[in-house]
Order: C-alpha cells, then sequence, then structure tokens
C-alpha cells in the first residue's frame, strides 16, 4: 500500500510518495525528454509534449510511471485501490483512449497544470488494458497536482471521478470521499496543547507534550494513514530554505512509514516502504531514499538533454550508505 502528499512552503511546491509493497519491479528514476515517441495503444504516439522526470519500471524501452512530475510543474502519482478500481473493456467512440499503463505519461506530457488536466479528464476513457502477459493491468487511482491544489481521480463501477482534494493527500481504499469522511473524527486533534472541556469540575494534568495529537490514527492500514499524513502535512512548518523544506517533506512520509515485520502480507512475506519520493516541481529535481538508504538522493530533469528522443535512466542507490566521522 502506498501514501501520496503534497507540499506548498515557502521556498516550493512538493510531490511525492511512499511506495510500499511486499516486492520491487525493478523501479528506476527516468527522464522521458521532450521529443521521444510516448507511444499510446489506441491513439497516435505523441511525438512531441512537456519533459517529465518520475520512478518507473522500464519494459520495452516504455516508462510505466509509479509518480513523477513534468517541466511545467504538474505532478502525479498512481497508488493502488484494488477491489474498487473498474477501467473501461474497450474503446468508446468521441472519446481518447488510453490505457491504464499510459496514463501518467500521456496527462503529464499534454498538460501544464491541473486546469488543463481536468479539462483533459473530461474526454477521457481509461481502458483496463495489461501492458504484457507478465504486467497485468494495475487496480488504481490517482492523485494529481500543482502548487494551485490536487484532484483525486478514481475510476468505478460507476465510472470515472474527479474529486477536489483540499487536503493534497491519498492513499488506497476506500475510496476518496470516504476517507475524506475519517478526517471528520478526528476534528478536535490539534498540535496544541489541549484544555479540558470535560466538565469543568474533574481535574486535568497534562502530563505530557503532544496530548493534542491524542486520537491521531497510528495504525498502518490506508484510511489511517490518510488522516495521519494529512494532520502531518497540514500542520508542518519548515525552516524557510530549500534544503529544510525537503527535509520537511521527508518527515510528512515518515510518519506513514512501513517496517519490514509490522505488515504481513503472507508467511515471512511484508510489505515495506520501498522508496520515498520528494518532487521539487518548480526546479524538476526529483530526491529519493530508500529502505535501506536514507540518504536523500536526486536527479535533476535540467541536466539532461529535454530536446534528445531517448529515456535517460538512472539505477537508484538503495543501499545503505553511512558516513563515519572519524
Amino acid at each position: 500500500m502506498c501514501t501520496a502528499a503534497t507540499y506548498l512552503a515557502e521556498k516550493g511546491f512538493y510531490f511525492g510518495r511512499t511506495l510500499d509493497y511486499e516486492f520491487s519491479y525493478g523501479e528506476r528514476i527516468c527522464v522521458v525528454p521532450r521529443n521521444y515517441a510516448v507511444g499510446l495503444r489506441h491513439e497516435q504516439a505523441i511525438e512531441k509534449h512537456y519533459a517529465i522526470i518520475g520512478m518507473a519500471t522500464i519494459e520495452d524501452d516504455y516508462p510505466l510511471f509509479y509518480d513523477g512530475v513534468n517541466e511545467m510543474g504538474l505532478a502525479m502519482a498512481g497508488l493502488n485501490f484494488v477491489k474498487n478500481a473498474c477501467y473501461s473493456g474497450g474503446e468508446e467512440a468521441g472519446k481518447t483512449n488510453i490505457a491504464v499503463f499510459e496514463f501518467i505519461p500521456y496527462l503529464l506530457g499534454k498538460c501544464a497544470n491541473i486546469t488543463e488536466a481536468k479539462k483533459e479528464l473530461e474526454n477521457l476513457n481509461l481502458i483496463g488494458e495489461a501492458f504484457s502477459e507478465k504486467l497485468p493491468c494495475a487496480q488504481l487511482h490517482w492523485l494529481i497536482s500543482d502548487k494551485s491544489g490536487s484532484i483525486t481521480v478514481e475510476c468505478t463501477k460507476n465510472g470515472m471521478d474527479v474529486y477536489d482534494n483540499p487536503v493534497g493527500v491519498l492513499a488506497n481504499n476506500p475510496p476518496f470521499p470516504q476517507m475524506m469522511n475519517a478526517i471528520s473524527d478526528c476534528a478536535n486533534l490539534s498540535p496544541k496543547q489541549p484544555k479540558s472541556v470535560f466538565d469543568g469540575k474533574a481535574p486535568f494534568s497534562s502530563y505530557s507534550r503532544g496530548m493534542g495529537g491524542i486520537g491521531l490514527p497510528g495504525d498502518l492500514s490506508s484510511k489511517s494513514r490518510f488522516v495521519r499524513a494529512a494532520f502531518v502535512k497540514l500542520n508542518s512548518k519548515s525552516g524557510g530554505d530549500k534544503l529544510s523544506e525537503i527535509s520537511q517533506f521527508f518527515h510528512i512520509l515518515g510518519s506513514v512509514d512501513q517496517q519490514r515485520g509490522c505488515c504481513e502480507v503472507k508467511e515471512n512475506d511484508y510489505e515495506i516502504t520501498i522508496y520515498t519520493s520528494c518532487c521539487d516541481c518548480d526546479k524538476g529535481v526529483y530526491y529519493y531514499t530508500g529502505y535501506d538508504n536514507h540518504q536523500i538522493n536526486a536527479v535533476d530533469m535540467h541536466r539532461e538533454e529535454l530536446d534528445s528522443s531517448e529515456l535517460k535512466v538512472f539505477e537508484p542507490i538503495f543501499e545503505e550508505q553511512i558516513n563515519f566521522m572519524n
């Protein structure tokens, strides 16, 4: 399971996610330059488009993106939405027909901002088509954001829903409206120390710092992660410089880390946070950490030739690196 979040701070806008799973598909950081032909199964290939950077599995020279940002600052991530996701079974006349695995490069390639993305979604038909026999169609929903705001896109048996997402956070199940309802259960949470409203007579002792957060969900379920990430993100403060903001973003997503051994998916097989990403949407820099490597590494899309026609792929550094000081 996964969690995605946004963070608008003084010096920049950031977007990223945790990828929580029990095994890796060999994900790599990928820069898609403007002239790389994005092939589409049901529409003409996009020959020219915005440049994109993100994390993807590369199959047959095609980026199967998990998350990414384009050069204009529009960002997008796909998260598991198992048992709820329901896509079209084929092409629809008069629609733009896009396979699920094409959705991220298609939208980030064509749209500069949320307004354009919403317009594009009005005529979009998402087809539940597998990339290949070994890579079946993923059951996903998506967080799409720029510095002006966020939307959540869900395809269910009722069709495609596009929700305004006022908290800029997404997890997995249940569907987005139910996640937002869960925040109502935590309306009394605060970063401030609480004042007793019990009855005015019962003695109240503030015996610890942080008591305003009593009741914040601490389990690993997706709804609890959604509420916890929203609380941390919406109350986060950074030091007013870029490095502080990037560090703070990793702390936001660190609040929903999955530790090996705590979420068993089958006997002796555990879900972990394989990687955590942070896109600096203003600068086009993709930062990431791994489960065994907490050092922040980065790839800057603008250090590459963005008018090229070939993918640029970087192998992530997921092995632990320790800085000995003596």
